[in-house]
């Protein structure tokens, strides 16, 4: 799994960081190829698919709740 230098312990992907310091949300026009990817998933759907019209057909509020729920 891909980590970044100031990720902390644990953490899933490389994500980057607002200003304040809390973790950017992932754009919902991500498609779904990349997060299976990077998070070493399989959503079973088509790989270009967006994040944004999945986590809305499934009623899932976030990407983290899609990574813990897996």
């Amino acid at each position: 799994m891909k980590r970044c230098k100031n990720d902390a312990a644990g953490m899933k992907g490389c994500r980057s960081r607002n200003q304040n310091g809390l973790l950017r949300d992932k754009r919902n026009d991500t498609h779904i190829g990349t997060i299976e990817k990077q998070y070493g998933i399989n959503l079973g759907v088509r790989s270009d698919m967006e994040l944004g019209t999945y986590l809305k057909q499934n009623n899932i509020k976030s990407l983290n709740d899609l990574i813990n729920n897996q």
